[in-house]
């Protein structure tokens, strides 16, 4: 039997126990920065095969932790998300139908099957290991947030992910592919104006109105879209406009993003958009405050490791989908309004040159160590993702298929790479060739996330979490 044989039976042996897992986490749906469950939940899966929790609550992150199996070199990095999106619940049904719990929140973007998929690859490989001989280390990262696209930055910032050789990540897709393609950097900035209130109808000079500053503000964001590159994206959310429409405003809030093809080109947008931001207070006779919540680098692509990694989907995809799963697809098509091609039967070519207009914090990771993901089907074809149809899909068999067949993968991905020191070798210089001296600066202006932190509650709660064992978390009836 090959090692790939031996390697695919202990993925075999605990695709129970990562469905169950993946099922909680979807039941549960926590949101980011608040997956105090979630994330307690899959470092006890860890933990119970084997793995030691080193470091929690890293730069502020408190559902954020480090567990660590081996010693020596090649040290392999597995990253997890498990943050869910509001508004996205439904059951896991073909139609949009609310979940039976009153959860509102959902898994739009599919994060349920991204821990279980990398903790069943980082548990596979461990267990080959230990009965091969092989030596090496596997660390795996739980990064809460990646919805807020400000987790991974900050734990990059603070050193997490320093010493490893390589970092691999999955997600879910529509299509099954290698994440070759390169995706844009970001940055949130909260803006807030303060002024003076004053009786709208009887004294309103008195007053000096926050919100009219944001509306001017707005309306220089929307006038720099003109000089915009086409890979950019400027998107914005009204947080605050006032209390009362007799009552001048005198605070107003506004989250906005800017996506840009690189690093520097973000730095130079939030400098133009800060300006902004000044501008409309000495307008209005206010005073502008600026909060960086966070910036994230691109995702800088890895043409050898994409080729391996190619190699490894081949493997183990395409998923063979049963008519009901297809029928269950092209229902979620017909009411979305697309094409009812079912789900995607095959593997694309590794993607190269490819930009994306979506961001993800893995990017800072692939500035710092050779990165590499999967995506792999697991929602009908023309479905985008954050809606309804993905929470239904990866809550059904087809999410189970979807992340056993990604464990496969990253499991002997993750050998290959321990046992093979020219592939490894080769990644590294193809890391290197893709910098072209470009030396990774955080794009955060602070050690610690501003928008992070539980409540005393949530603390309590994700305290008490911590304390269990998987089998508290999944009661043997309930699997």
């Amino acid at each position: 039997m090959s090692d790939y044989q031996n390697l695919d039976n202990e993925v075999t042996a605990i695709a129970d126990e990562l469905w169950a897992v993946s099922s909680k986490v979807w039941e549960l749906a926590e949101l980011s920065y608040q997956e105090i469950e979630s994330s307690a939940l899959e470092s006890a899966l860890l933990e119970k095969h084997g793995f030691e929790i080193v470091e929690r609550n890293i730069a502020g992150l408190e559902t954020s932790w480090v567990a660590t199996w081996g010693s020596g070199k090649p040290v392999i990095g597995y990253m997890v998300e498990f943050d869910a999106l509001p508004s996205l619940g439904n059951k896991v049904t073909p139609t949009q139908q609310p979940t039976e719990n009153g959860n509102t929140n959902g898994h739009g973007c599919g994060h349920s099957t991204i821990g279980p998929a990398s903790i069943g690859g980082a548990i596979a490989l461990k267990k080959h290991m230990e009965k091969e001989g092989i030596s090496g280390t596997i660390k795996v990262f739980g990064c809460p947030a990646e919805e807020a696209l400000n987790g991974k930055n900050y734990m990059v910032a603070a050193g997490a992910f320093d010493g490893i050789d390589v970092a691999l990540h999955n997600h879910p897709f529509d299509v099954t592919t290698a994440v070759n393609f390169h995706t844009t950097a970001s940055v949130d900035l909260i803006v807030e104006w303060h002024g003076v209130t004053a009786h709208a109808g009887v004294s309103p000079w008195e007053g000096r109105s926050a919100l009219h500053a944001s509306e001017i503000f707005l309306v220089s964001a929307n006038m720099m879209r003109e000089q915009l590159e086409p890979t950019a994206r400027l998107h914005y959310q009204i947080l605050e406009g006032g209390a009362a429409v007799n009552v001048i405003p005198d605070h107003a809030k506004v989250l906005v993003r800017y996506r840009g093809k690189s690093a520097d080109d973000v730095r130079k947008h939030k400098a133009w958009l800060e300006d902004m931001a000044k501008g409309a207070a000495l307008s209005t006779q206010t005073r502008a405050e600026v909060t960086n919540l966070g910036g994230i680098y691109d995702i800088l692509p890895n043409d050898t490791f994409a080729d391996s990694i190619t190699q490894h989907l081949n493997r183990y995809f395409p998923v063979e989908w049963t008519e009901e799963e297809q029928n269950f697809a092209r229902a979620i098509q017909r009411e979305a309004g697309k094409a009812e091609d079912g789900l995607f039967s095959k593997v694309l070519a590794p993607q190269k040159g490819v930009e994306n207009g979506g961001s993800s914090d893995v990017g800072d990771v692939s500035w710092t160590v050779p990165t590499m993901g999967i995506g792999f089907s697991a929602w009908p074809l023309h479905i985008p993702a954050h809606q309804w149809g993905v929470t239904a899909s990866v809550g059904s068999s087809i999410g189970r298929k979807a992340i056993v067949q990604a464990s496969h993968t990253l499991a002997a991905q993750g050998l290959e790479l321990m046992t093979n020191p020219d592939l490894l070798e080769a990644i590294k210089k193809d890391f290197e060739t893709q910098k072209a001296g470009r030396e990774y600066v955080t794009l955060n202006d602070l050690d610690v996330n501003p928008a992070a932190g539980l409540t005393e509650e949530q603390r309590a709660q994700h305290e008490e979490f911590l304390k269990k064992s998987i089998d508290n978390f999944l009661p043997k009836e309930g699997r």
